[in-house]
């Protein structure tokens, strides 16, 4: 069962990192709203602030799939269990990486000038990460 679900949390990342997490825009009306994804995010990230982009493409895309990879293995008994430490690290540092949008959230909309909805990705991704913590713990 555990090989399953883990098995599942490889096509369900890389889904979660292109569904909406948000949706932005101005705090008026006739605007429509711009739907954030965790990829768009890093995009413009890229663009603007390496360093953070570089810490934020690892908390969200590396080390939630190292992971789950590294359970697969010691799943399949292609890697020792002495292992399972790090990879619970690795998930406790993808759950930062929702600390932080949710921390956006707060500060955006604590501005007042601009409207923020989460949207069904963030919980997605939130999902998928704490699925890996279980997985990672009930494989200890």
């Amino acid at each position: 069962m555990l090989r399953l679900a883990n098995l599942s949390l490889l096509v369900l990342f890389p889904v979660a990192w292109f569904a909406p997490l948000l949706r932005a825009g101005i705090a008026l009306p006739l605007f429509g709203l711009t739907e954030i994804t965790v990829i768009s995010g890093l995009q413009s990230l890229w663009q603007s602030d390496v360093a953070l982009a570089l810490l934020v493409t690892f908390l969200a895309v590396f080390a939630p799939y190292m992971k789950t990879i590294g359970l697969a293995l010691i799943h399949f008994g292609m890697m020792r269990r002495k292992t399972l430490p790090a990879l619970e690290l690795l998930g406790k540092l993808a759950m930062a990486d929702m600390f932080l949008i949710a921390i956006y959230v707060v500060v955006v909309k604590g501005i007042g000038m601009a409207r923020v909805e989460t949207a069904w990705g963030l919980y997605l991704f939130t999902a998928c990460v704490l699925a890996s913590i279980l997985i990672g713990h009930f494989t200890g």
